[in-house]
């Protein structure tokens, strides 16, 4: 999803010379190796690595993990070794404590506990974050590192096992209007609240800081705003049309209590979110029924 968004934003600035490869690569060595050696890239997006919802973290940590640690230390060791001139590593805001005072600040890394219910998860991409800051200490190499809200748009996973929450609410609500449903169950109790960013932003957003920003600490990449879980829910009901209830079942667990992210930094720098949330959220969906078009699912 986030590499789409990008190639979107480098064409639409008239980048030419662009070159990419499949995220499940570059968990082996040697394909990373014959890339960067074949292709000797000048700037470095990192931005693979698996991740899900709850759901996924509960039932899937090791391959979570174990993806984001291979990713990370293959791509960042052949970034420097074969002098690319700038890398920026994608974190997570799952890296910040459970407990974090709102909103979470770059200097809140660290200081508390995790989120249980992603820690494995979280523990990677912390991992990636101090891999990038120890090549900058111990080989001076220019790399960065950005933390993105949650982030959601055309070319996100709409599976039954590794949605995260709008893809999980759209497709369920979305069948459950097709199927006449009169009802639609959500996971927590709807209290929790979570910043998103739209994916072409989180895009313009990398880009941005690819050009502009040097620091050794990372910098947080939202959108500034956040809803709650039940607010979020009926915004998609909207988008959707769906006419039946949202019945949250507080058996389930809620994860963080609130992820907001203090984009201080990034607003100093001079970027800002463009895309407002109805809208996106309006062109997450029309893209969801464009694949279920072509796939002829539920009539379409």
């Amino acid at each position: 999803m986030i590499g789409s968004g990008l190639l979107r934003v480098l064409m639409n600035q008239r980048y030419e010379k662009i070159l990419g490869t499949e995220g499940s690569s570059l968990r082996d060595a040697g394909k990373v190796e014959s890339f960067f050696k074949g292709q000797t890239p000048e700037y470095v997006f990192l931005i693979a690595g698996k991740s899900g919802g709850i759901a996924a973290n509960q039932n899937f940590p090791a391959e979570l993990m174990l993806d984001n640690l291979l990713i990370e230390c293959h791509v960042i060791d052949a970034a420097y070794r074969y002098g690319v001139k700038k890398l920026l590593y994608l974190a997570s805001s799952c890296c910040y404590p459970r407990e974090c005072p709102q909103p979470m600040g770059e200097d809140r890394l660290l200081t508390g506990p995790l989120e249980p219910t992603n820690e494995p998860y979280a523990v990677a991409k912390i991992a990636g974050i101090k891999l990038v800051q120890s090549y900058r200490t111990q080989y001076k190499m220019n790399c960065i590192c950005g933390i993105p809200a949650n982030c959601f748009g055309p070319g996100d996973d709409f599976s039954r096992e590794n949605s995260h929450v709008i893809s999980a609410l759209m497709r369920r609500m979305h069948e459950a209007k097709i199927l006449g449903l009169k009802e639609v169950a959500i996971w927590g109790t709807g209290r929790p609240r979570r910043e998103f960013v739209y994916v072409d932003d989180l895009a313009d957003a990398s880009l941005y800081v690819m050009q502009k920003y040097e620091d050794f600490e990372p910098i947080n990449l939202g959108s500034g705003g956040d809803f709650s879980i039940a607010e979020l829910a009926g915004m998609i009901r909207e988008v959707i049309g769906f006419q039946g209830d949202l019945i949250f079942d507080a058996s389930k667990p809620d994860g963080m209590p609130v992820k907001l992210l203090d984009t201080n930094k990034l607003r100093v720098l001079g970027w800002q979110s463009r895309i407002p949330f109805m809208k996106a959220l309006e062109l997450t969906y029309g893209w969801f029924l464009s694949q279920k078009k072509r796939e002829n699912d539920f009539g379409y």
